[in-house]
């Protein structure tokens, strides 16, 4: 017979199935922000929410609000949230889980009728990952107040601004700071995720606290050299942007190796504009991802491996252009808050792991504003941002037990 976190964890993984079937496409989960797709599950969440009996509305950047109001008008306000908008082809966990696991919390409270001494909101964020516009953190940002207003006339693929886009789904682009909790009306935030990694899985251990979230540094890379002829250009002449850019690529990995485990250095993207088998490439573009929870590591690493860029394309003969895309700042989660979650874990008799988040999530621009914090779970293999990404019913409904707890 399962016990109550079980089988509440049960309806959480219920849930979780019914807003994944709803998708752009039918083979994995692709919920991008302000598609269809998209708005139906935040109806479906937002449907959750009002049936929880929670007060509950749709904000102006689309994120999905539910709240327990507390009695006294000018009580602080502790947000509990994740994010509802997925990358391409994505898992079914990263973001929903701890928006689902937090209504979950929620529905107790208001079905015993708690009165607590400070505001309790629930957010599903509309935006985190930044997949349609190329910037993270839209919903987040909107309600800690640091929403850049430019971005409005960023335009997606198929050159639809921001704005229009949010105008189609309901949103209200002069209305966005409206929707920002002001600093001093912050009690605390807190956000539980599947932990993306092995740490957990390895060890075994249902969750973690997180005790920092790396900064990050995103930079796209053009080489230009000199296209020709691959039969008719000698070797010890070419100026080849494609092997340049190769160098370079394993010169980060290299970089990475060397210089600890609190780096990661990532070229996720290649490309090769007007390429032929037959052609020595005259441009290639690359991306990089550096992430550290170090700040000074961080911009060491970004210095040292621009200086290494700029050593290649000089011994190659290749122009080289370096253009930072997006900056973070390293994250360090609240020493107070991390205090009682690790204490609920304690006297749930489990290990109190602590892990750094390599990856990024709401809470950081959250952090400017508030104190915040992070529950990790574990994930089959530590995969995510892939169909395979799972969850076990345990770990959930140990979740749900610490969530209580602290």
């Amino acid at each position: 017979m399962m016990t109550d976190y079980q089988s509440r964890a049960a309806r959480v993984l219920g849930r979780i199935e019914e807003l994944a079937a709803i998708s752009e496409d039918a083979q994995g989960v692709t919920r991008t922000f302000g598609t269809e797709a998209f708005q139906q599950g935040r109806a479906l969440v937002e449907s959750w929410m009002r049936a929880a009996g929670l007060e509950t509305r749709l904000d102006a950047i689309g994120n999905v609000r539910g709240r327990l109001v507390c009695p006294t008008p000018t009580a602080k306000t502790f947000v509990i949230g994740s994010h509802i908008d997925t990358v391409v082809n994505a898992g079914k966990y990263d973001g929903p889980l701890g928006v689902l696991l937090g209504l979950d919390l929620l529905e107790q409270l208001a079905s015993q009728r708690a009165e607590l001494p400070f505001h309790l909101e629930l957010i599903a964020f509309s935006d985190e990952e930044g997949v349609r516009f190329h910037t993270t953190y839209l919903g987040s940002k909107v309600v800690a107040g640091s929403f850049d207003t430019s971005l409005l006339q960023r335009p997606d693929a198929h050159g639809h601004t921001l704005a229009e886009v949010l105008t189609a789904m309901g949103g209200r682009p002069e209305e966005l700071a409206v929707d920002a909790l002001p600093p001093e009306s912050w009690l605390g935030y807190f956000e539980m995720h599947i932990e993306q990694g092995p740490v957990l899985w390895e060890r075994p251990a249902p969750v973690a606290l997180v005790t920092a979230i790396a900064g990050q540094r995103r930079v796209e890379l053009t080489f230009r050299g000199m296209a020709g002829h691959a039969g008719t250009v000698p070797m010890l002449m070419r100026q080849d942007a494609l092997t340049a850019a190769a160098e370079f690529v394993l010169a980060a990995e290299l970089f990475a190796q060397q210089h600890g485990r609190n780096l990661v250095a990532t070229v996720g993207k290649l490309q090769l504009p007007q390429s032929a088998s037959n052609v020595i490439p005259g441009e290639a573009i690359c991306s990089l991802d550096l992430r550290s929870p170090d700040e000074s590591q961080l911009a060491a690493a970004y210095a040292q491996l621009q200086v290494q860029a700029a050593g290649i394309g000089q011994r190659r003969q290749v122009d080289v252009s370096w253009n930072l895309i997006q900056q973070t700042a390293p994250v360090a989660c609240d020493a107070a808050l991390n205090a009682q979650l690790a204490q609920a874990i304690a006297e749930a008799g489990q290990e109190v792991i602590s892990l750094v988040s390599g990856a990024g999530h709401d809470a950081v621009p959250i952090s400017q504003v508030a104190p915040a914090t992070m529950l990790f779970i574990r994930c089959y293999q530590g995969i995510s941002h892939n169909p395979l990404e799972n969850v076990e019913l345990p770990d959930v409904a140990a979740a749900l037990k610490w969530q209580s707890g602290f």
